[in-house]
């Protein structure tokens, strides 16, 4: 609880993964995949319910080992590779509601992205309580600006992506920003349904791109193990991995 305000962590980890099979479980520096997002809500004090929404018995028994509650499994029909997050979010909710649990804010953390920490997760509920709006998504800094973006013409030519001169020096250019899928915080007195955008109209909690590590690939998960490993050597034990 924050200010008076109850907080809920949601962690969306169905079983099904095309692209990377057992993906939300496979082990990641040693404990699964789902565990660092639950570990790291778990540190945060703010944080009053950590539920993870899942259709895997599987999934469920290893989150509810690391601290997560599980009070229901996902519907087959909201657990589908075609499934939206926010139909899954929007169920979660409203089946805590029918089971007496009301929430002031809603969290969500997707579990491929394992490197946030807890001091993301505080500071990013104080910047939306203390501001009073009504939804926040985390975001880092762009590693390259749309300016220098090309598109390839039908005769096989380079044009601009957006209009104007690319001639600037880059210290010039505007600071731009992308969402990196960490953190997602809602407001729910403002209404919550399957309308929400999880993207647009939002403001900003600015993260290092360092800590806004996706997980999609094999290839991405080698590249987490390693930043991880490494950072868990130098300071271990920071969200329970290392």
């Amino acid at each position: 609880m924050y200010a008076g305000k109850k907080i809920l962590a949601v962690i969306p980890a169905r079983g099904g993964s095309k692209g990377l099979p057992d993906k939300n479980i496979l082990p990641l520096c040693g404990i699964p995949l789902v565990a660092h997002s639950i570990l790291a809500a778990g540190n945060c004090a703010y944080i009053d319910e950590i539920v993870v929404s899942t259709d895997s018995p599987r999934i469920a028994e290893i989150a509810e080992a690391y601290g997560a509650w599980i009070p229901f499994l996902r519907p087959d029909d909201l657990a589908q590779d075609t499934s939206r997050t926010i139909d899954s979010l929007v169920y979660t909710v409203e089946r805590l509601r029918e089971m007496g649990y009301t929430y002031d804010y809603l969290m969500l953390l997707q579990p491929t992205q394992p490197y946030r920490e807890a001091f993301h997760l505080t500071e990013s509920i104080e910047a939306i309580a203390d501001n009073q709006w009504a939804s926040l998504a985390s975001v880092s800094e762009s590693p390259v600006h749309p300016i220098l973006m090309r598109r390839i013409s039908d005769d096989g030519l380079l044009q601009n992506f957006l209009t104007g001169s690319s001639t600037v020096r880059r210290q010039d250019f505007p600071s731009v920003y992308h969402i990196n899928g960490s953190i997602y915080i809602n407001r729910l007195e403002d209404g919550f349904d399957g309308s929400v955008s999880l993207n647009d109209n939002r403001h900003p909690y600015v993260m290092d791109a360092k800590y806004a590590i996706d997980i999609d690939t094999w290839e991405d998960f080698q590249f987490a193990e390693w930043v991880m490993g490494t950072a868990g050597r130098e300071q271990e034990g920071k969200n329970g991995w290392g």
